[in-house]
This record gives structure tokens, C-alpha cells and sequence, in this order.
């Protein structure tokens, strides 16, 4: 009884050898387990190798087997950065085309995977570069210049060619990165043709890094435009400061994250010159402005005239509408509108504004019989529209982009107008 047991473990691994001895035969000759053969005179590449000559980027690649008995398996096209180039293989394995464009001056690896007719696999890794092209290059450039920002500053990026049509949008806005920390909802919005701003859904958060990039280079756009060059930026944000102006009560309240620090009686816009409603950005700052009624049509010598020495000016739109020192109007300050658009207070308040607030910074202004802020072409009125409509800008949105609300007035004011 006791040499049973033993005679069946001698018999299960006399099975055991024998049938590993039977697969070892057997996959000798499979062709399944031979070494890949080179592929190399087996496929065609469209795209020129060696000797220094350069494919067209304009045109798809096309990888096709040789071989009448034989067909390719796989074939896999990555850049330099190890991007894939889509495809499509035919049925029959004789073809693959690529069906997204190549990149301009871009460096590429053709990776094939073919098999003969009798089952054999073959390999082949082929490198090829893309020459310039003819089309033109749409480079970009961010905006505003680097440096420390308020928490209402946009992103703007300039096209140095325009850009039609969704598609061709999408391609530029797919391949223009923004990233804060802490991290935000954001989007872009196509002003026109040549411009985008870009703005989270809400104000940045104070003492936050943006960092804006492109990776558009080389990219096919649109017919005989592709994408250029951009330079990196990086901004940071300040405190929160918002400036809320009142026109009815005559008073600006100052507010740094969130906080009240300051209530300054102020005047406003007076009829027919009324200040525009809405959030607004501040632009830059100047000590010195000299402000002339002619700069917006007011005729020199008639009731309405005037050519003032104006300090701590802090412009807020393109056409001149500033927060500034006014000491010819204390006496209106806090109780009524006597300016011609800007908003006027006392020359120690001014200096206390100028002083705190930086461009991006925000000011409002509410209560005021005047137009309401545009949302483009007058400064940074961008955060007038509602977060719904903004992303209506977006290429990427399905939604048709909203027509910007308010068109700029050009006669009302301007750089130089009090």
C-alpha cells in the first residue's frame, strides 16, 4: 500500500515531461515564436528618409506593405514629445494613412508591425522630420507683461494672423494652456479674429501664480496656416482690492479681501457725461495727466470747456474715464455728479487710491444714468458678461458666442478727457 502513492507521482511527472518535451517540438518551427525579421523592403514610407530631406506637413503620411502576400499589423507615429499621430489601417492590412496633419520642423518615429503569408512577424522603425512648409505662422503673444496683478486682470493672447472659423479656433484654444494655483474654473473668449482673453469664472484668488503657455507650434490651423511661436508668461496676484463706487450716495468703498478699508466721498459723471456702469479694470496709473475738453469734442472757450492739471490719476478705460484728484470739486465730493465722466475726489484720498491699488485691481460703479461698461474694445470690461456667456466665446463650446454687451462710445471720452 505504501508505494502507491509513490508510484503515481512517478507517472504524473512522467506525463508532465513528455508533454513539455511534445510543446518544445512543436513551437520549434511556429512561426509565431521565430525572431521579428526586418521589415525594411517589405513597407513604403511617403515621407523622405535620410540624406537631409524633409516631408511636407501639409501632406498625410502613408505607410504601405510590399508585400503581395503580406500585410502590416500596426503602425504607431509619435513626435519628439511622444504624441501620437492618429491613423486608420486599411481592412486588408495594405495601407495606413495618417488622418490629423503632421507638425511644421517637428521630428517623427514610424513604428511598423508587419506579417508575411506565412504568419511571420517583421519590425521596422523608421524617423523622418518635417520641413517648414509654405503656410503662414500665427504666433502668439500673452499678455498683459509679466509681474504682480489684481485679482480682476484677464489673460489676453494676440494672434499675429487671424483665425477663422470653429475648427480652426479650436486648434489655437486646444493648445493654449492656463494654470493657477490655486487651481480655478476658467476660459477663453475670442474677442476677434486676432484676440483672446481669458478669465476664471470667478475673480483669481489673491497671492495665486498663472502660468500661460502654448503648445501650438507646427500645428496645422487651417489651410496655409499653422501655429508659430509664443513666449511663456507667468503672473501672480495681489490682495483682493475692489473699489465699489456708488453714484447715488457719492461714495467709493474701498475693500481688500473682503475687508472695508476705506469709505471716500466721491463725484461723478453729471448728466449728458454720465460714469459707466459695470465692473471695470484698472489699466495703469499716472501722476501727471493733462486733461483737455477738446480731447472729446468740447469746443475750447464754450461753457463746458476745461484744460486741468490732473494727479494721481488711475485710468480705468481706454477712452478716459480715471479716478483722479479733483480739489476744484470738494465741495460737490459726497453730495453730487459734477465731473465729465471721471471719478473726482480730494488730492489726499487720490494719492491714498493711487497708492493702493495696482492694474487688475477692480473698481464698479453702480446707480450711475450712464451706459453700462463694455464688455470689449474700452478696457477690461470682461467680467461684465455672465459666466454663461462667456463660455458662449469659447471654440469649444457648442454654444454660439453672445454678442459682446456695449459698444464702445469713441466721442464720449478719452485718454485725455476729465
Amino acid at each position: 500500500m505504501s508505494t502507491s502513492p509513490r508510484s503515481r507521482t512517478v507517472v504524473g511527472c512522467s506525463l508532465l515531461v513528455a508533454v513539455a518535451a511534445g510543446l518544445t517540438s512543436c513551437s520549434g518551427g511556429h512561426p509565431l515564436a521565430a525572431r521579428p525579421y526586418d521589415a525594411g523592403d517589405r513597407i513604403a514610407l511617403s515621407a523622405p528618409v535620410g540624406d537631409g530631406k524633409k516631408a511636407d506637413p501639409d501632406k498625410p503620411l502613408e505607410v504601405t506593405s510590399r508585400d503581395s502576400g503580406g500585410r502590416l499589423t500596426d503602425v504607431t507615429v509619435t513626435d519628439a514629445a511622444g504624441r501620437r499621430v492618429p491613423g486608420e489601417l486599411t481592412a486588408d492590412g495594405s495601407r495606413w494613412r495618417s488622418t490629423s496633419p503632421l507638425a511644421s520642423g517637428a521630428h517623427y518615429t514610424v513604428r511598423v508591425s508587419t506579417e508575411d503569408e506565412d504568419g511571420a512577424p517583421g519590425r521596422k522603425v523608421v524617423e523622418f522630420d518635417t520641413g517648414a512648409g509654405s503656410a503662414k505662422k500665427v504666433n502668439v503673444a500673452f499678455g498683459p507683461d509679466a509681474g504682480t496683478y489684481g485679482v480682476g486682470q484677464p489673460v489676453t493672447a494676440t494672434l499675429s494672423e487671424p483665425v477663422k472659423g470653429k475648427a480652426a479656433r479650436a486648434v489655437v484654444e486646444r493648445s493654449l494652456h492656463v494654470s493657477a494655483k490655486p487651481a480655478v474654473e476658467g476660459s477663453w473668449y475670442w474677442v476677434d479674429d486676432t484676440t483672446l482673453h481669458y478669465r476664471p469664472k470667478e475673480y483669481w484668488p489673491a497671492h495665486a501664480t498663472v502660468e500661460v503657455s502654448s503648445d501650438l507650434r507646427g500645428l496645422k490651423v487651417a489651410d496655409r496656416l499653422r501655429g508659430g511661436e509664443a513666449k511663456p508668461l507667468k503672473l501672480t496676484t495681489g490682495d483682493k482690492i475692489v473699489a465699489a463706487t456708488d453714484a447715488a450716495t457719492h461714495t467709493m468703498t474701498v475693500y481688500r479681501n473682503d475687508d472695508e478699508i476705506n469709505a471716500i466721498p466721491v463725484t461723478t459723471g453729471k448728466s449728458g457725461f454720465e460714469t459707466r456702469n459695470g465692473v471695470k479694470v484698472v489699466l495703469g496709473k499716472q501722476y501727471f495727466v493733462r486733461m483737455r475738453s477738446t480731447s472729446i469734442g468740447i469746443a475750447e472757450g464754450s461753457a463746458e470747456s476745461y484744460d486741468l492739471p490732473v494727479y494721481y490719476a488711475t485710468q480705468l478705460t481706454l477712452s478716459g474715464e480715471y479716478v483722479h484728484a479733483a480739489p476744484w470739486s470738494v465741495d460737490s465730493q459726497g453730495s453730487a455728479n459734477v465731473s465729465h465722466g471721471c471719478t473726482g475726489m480730494s488730492t489726499s484720498n487720490a494719492e491714498w487710491f493711487y497708492e493702493t491699488v495696482r492694474p487688475g485691481d477692480v473698481v464698479t460703479v453702480v446707480n450711475s444714468e450712464g451706459d453700462p461698461m463694455a464688455a470689449f474694445g474700452n478696457g477690461y470690461g470682461d467680467w461684465n458678461l455672465s459666466w454663461e456667456d462667456w463660455r458662449k466665446g469659447s471654440a469649444l463650446s457648442p454654444a454660439k458666442p453672445a454678442k459682446p454687451a456695449g459698444l464702445l462710445d469713441q466721442a464720449r471720452l478719452r485718454p485725455q478727457g476729465a
